[in-house]
């Protein structure tokens, strides 16, 4: 489930987070917006506690809309400690959000690591085996 928020309580959900948040602006009318939400949803999932994903409305949140200069929808930002680290913004295709989203997951998580170590050490079972 991503958590909703609005310009009421952004700045305690995102800006002021101890860790990264993917924001993503939306609207119910973008088609797009509900065609990436599954792979959306898939890499919360991946990521667990090491980054947040929140979606904000941008009709309803329109300071928002305005303070990161939105062009199109979805327009999906990543913000740590308060800064803006990546906007990705006018997707060509799932592929291209699928990889953007891989990176920042290869970048800001310890899945990739973790993944690492389980099998270094599964190789060193075997081997005194």
């Amino acid at each position: 489930m991503v958590l909703l928020v609005n310009e009421t309580t952004f700045t305690k959900e995102v800006l002021e987070s101890s860790v990264p948040v993917l924001v993503n602006f939306e609207a119910p009318w973008c088609g797009l917006c509900r065609i990436i939400h599954p792979l959306l949803s898939q890499f919360q999932t991946q990521c667990g506690n090491e980054l947040k994903l929140v979606g904000v409305n941008a009709d309803q949140n329109f300071k928002l809309s305005n303070t990161y200069r939105l062009k199109s929808l979805p327009t999906l930002l990543l913000i740590e400690k308060g800064i803006v680290k990546q906007k990705l913004e006018g997707f060509r295709s799932r592929d291209d959000l699928r990889s953007a989203l891989e990176e920042i997951k290869l970048t800001y998580t310890s899945h990739q690591k973790i993944d690492i170590a389980e099998e270094v050490k599964s190789q060193e079972s075997g081997v005194m085996r």
